[in-house]
């Protein structure tokens, strides 16, 4: 159900969700994500996916700062949305479940994202949004800055994170950089 993948799945990458779920020894792991991948880019193709005052504000942010995606999906699943909600060249760097041995909770894709948009930043300056427990965990772990967006988990399950937020938008986003 919706819930228990929320409860159990959500947050950690695409090959450890179908290990969790299918078992550690399941022979189709491939096979599995491969279909999964199909069936998300097929459902996601029109970029609707992304909603328009988000996308706002990821145009303002990044006429401000370098951006970076950190993801557990595979990057044929990020880069067809973010091309189609038209925010490719927003974006320093794609961070994907491929690009990093351990997908979160560990914090590996955001040091491989430190890496490729400033390395000589100090991780707290970067600030990070996420919206599973798992998440949260890997941006604290990497010591940085993380706000939890509400609309996947409860907020009792985002308690880590430095903030929650309802939604990403141009006055959150405005309100971070006059905090800065």
């Amino acid at each position: 159900s919706a819930q228990e993948y929320f409860d159990v799945l959500a947050g950690l990458s695409d090959p450890e969700i179908v290990r969790t779920w299918l078992g550690r020894d399941q022979p189709d792991v491939d096979e599995v994500i491969e279909e999964r991948i199909r069936r998300y880019r097929a459902a996601v193709a029109d970029g609707s996916s992304v909603p328009a005052e988000l996308r706002e504000a990821v145009r303002h942010a990044a006429e401000r700062v370098p951006l970076a995606i950190v993801s557990g999906a595979a990057g044929t699943e990020i880069e067809p949305v973010v091309n189609a909600a038209g925010l490719a060249g927003c974006f320093q760097a794609i961070v994907c479940a491929e690009d990093v041995e351990n997908g979160k909770p560990a914090p590996d894709g955001y040091l491989r994202a430190r890496e490729l948009v400033g390395a000589n930043i100090d991780t707290r300056d970067f600030l990070v949004f996420e919206d599973t427990e798992a998440g949260v965990a890997s941006a604290k772990s990497a010591d940085m800055r993380c706000f939890a967006v509400l609309g996947t988990l409860a907020p009792a399950r985002l308690s880590r994170a430095d903030e929650i937020v309802e939604r990403i938008d141009v006055p959150l986003v405005q309100r971070l950089f006059e905090e800065a």
